[in-house]
């Protein structure tokens, strides 16, 4: 365990999530030096192998990093305001960003420099390629710069003496930054909104998964449109007088849906949504095992323009393990399916770092993946959720440790050069969060990438919050976007599939909330 002690409750997330960057495995512990001393109390008591102490006052802050009988210290002047911390709503002062920024910068350098020979055995030391950048969004800050009009130059500069980024790392922050700015000014997102429904249904659990997802639900999937239909009529209404930018269907697994209901979906859609106006239209089929021709061409008869196939990976042991009860085979057949049905943007996800895979699977994945050629491809880096049968299957077995972190790594490699021979780029990104475990402070990233003229909108909508995006169904969190502030308010549907057809009024009143405080607004009132 290594601990972060801080003079008062303040920028712990952020220091914390710094720290495991460095100490994949381990995990890391804040304490604030004010607190009474620890007393059993359900916390632990257990002998850090290594302290880091942190001070800071109007103008000065300063950290010392300590392991076995060895100290070194650091300390950083910072100019401006000195009286931010004095400030009752702390997020909202315009220079603690500032303060924040040189305070993680003190942090990683102080750890960066810290001599190998003295730290302790079994603490090992990585140093995270994306330097202080913590986010799930590291590509975010890039991007606001670019569509500010500042020069490349100038944003490469500051990754690298603001946030210490490895110069690999920037330069992708950059390639991906400046697609998803290309695209969201073509299409015109600053005036629009965006609509998300959720179908939390699937064939099976996969052991990976923490998503509001229910395996057992063909006697609720009438129940649930029913109720998901009552709030797309109201919800319809409030962003009436705005463009539809896209349109994502997701879940769970939408085609868990028979064919009929599947229709019935998608006619709703359409009824009460200006889809045809809409840039993109995407539904996530995800399963193989779920696809049928049937339910292809209703999605074509519909005007679907982009679906998933996504296998996770070729390797029918793996499949079997993670409760994926398809084959391989199934994958191919159901992507060849789609094409014959018309389909011309098809995306695949992949994930790296699954049990027992080794980084030859891996190739060999990718190898299958290239003879059916998909317009995009993404590969996401295995977290281990909290909430997920992985994380538990990981406590019983007593697998979990830092290994994980390097044939990750190596994949990752191995897909950044496959997309590169077979001519796609990077188009959007993110990272994780919420997890638990060495994989969670790896800072691995998940890409998207596409052929040219084949990337998804919507992705980059959600994970840049530039546009409000409207979502509906259980467990869906609708992103309001106040423009003049850059700020995002969620709200929040239940996730419980029973407890959102039973409170569907609640729901749509939950939606009414915004749609009062939207024309009130408007109104003057």
């Amino acid at each position: 365990m290594v601990k972060i002690i801080l003079p008062e409750r303040d920028f712990d997330y952020e220091l914390q999530a710094l720290v495991a960057s460095f100490f994949p495995g381990h995990k890391v512990q804040v304490e604030v030096c004010s607190e009474e001393p620890d007393t059993g109390n359900g916390r632990e008591n257990e002998e850090p192998l290594a302290t880091i102490n942190i001070k800071w006052s109007k103008y000065k802050i300063s950290a010392d990093f300590q392991a076995k009988s060895f100290l070194i210290s650091r300390q950083s002047f910072v100019t401006g305001d000195g009286d931010w911390h004095k400030h009752i709503d702390k997020s909202a002062h315009p220079y603690r960003t500032y303060y924040k920024n040189v305070l993680k910068k003190l942090v990683f350098n102080l750890i960066k420099d810290f001599p190998e020979e003295m730290l302790p055995e079994g603490l090992v030391r990585r140093i995270p390629a994306w330097g202080t950048m913590t986010g799930v969004r590291p590509v975010k800050i890039v991007m606001d710069e670019i569509l500010k009009g500042r020069d490349i130059k100038s944003i490469r500069e500051n990754l690298d003496k603001i946030y210490c980024l490895d110069s690999e790392k920037a330069e992708l922050a950059l390639q991906v930054a400046k697609c998803e700015a290309g695209l969201l000014k073509k299409a015109g997102y600053e005036n629009g909104y965006s609509l998300y429904i959720g179908i939390p249904f699937c064939p099976t659990t996969c052991l990976y998964c923490s998503f509001a997802s229910n395996p057992y639900y063909k006697e609720l999937a009438d129940a649930y449109l029913e109720a998901l239909f009552k709030e797309m009529e109201y919800s319809s209404q409030i962003f009436k007088d705005r463009k539809l930018a896209s349109v994502y269907i997701g879940g769970g697994t939408p085609t868990a849906l028979d064919a009929l209901q599947l229709s019935k979906l998608l006619d709703a859609v359409h009824r009460y949504f200006p889809v045809d106006k809409s840039v993109e239209f995407t539904v996530e089929a995800g399963r193989p095992d779920s696809i049928t021709e049937d339910k292809l061409k209703a999605l074509r008869s519909y005007g679907t323009g982009r679906i998933s196939v996504n296998p996770q990976t070729m390797q029918q042991k793996t499949l079997d393990i993670i409760g994926r009860r398809h084959t391989a085979r199934q994958t191919a057949d159901a992507f060849n399916l789609a094409r014959k049905n018309g389909f011309n943007n098809i995306n695949m996800d992949l994930i790296t770092g699954l049990p027992g895979e080794t980084a030859e699977d891996f190739k060999n994945t990718l190898s299958q993946i290239s003879e059916l050629c998909p317009d995009s491809l993404t590969i996401h880096s295995l977290v281990v959720k909290r909430a997920s049968k992985l994380r538990e299957k990981i406590q019983e077995d007593g697998t979990e440790d830092g290994s994980r972190v390097l044939y990750m790594e190596e994949m990752f490699n191995i897909g950044q050069q496959f997309a590169r021979e077979q001519g796609y780029h990077p188009y959007y990104m993110y990272r994780q969060k919420n997890s638990a475990g060495c994989a969670g402070s790896t800072g691995q990233e998940n890409i998207g990438y596409a052929k040219e003229g084949k990337e998804c909108l919507y992705n980059i909508l959600i994970m840049e919050e530039k546009q409000t995006i409207l979502a509906l169904g259980a467990g869906a969190s609708t992103k309001l976007y106040h423009t003049g502030m850059g700020q995002v308010e969620r709200i929040e549907n239940v996730k419980n599939v029973n407890d959102y057809i039973g409170r569907i009024g609640e729901m749509i009143g939950r939606k009414k909330s915004i749609y009062d405080r939207l024309y009130k607004k408007n109104n003057g009132k």
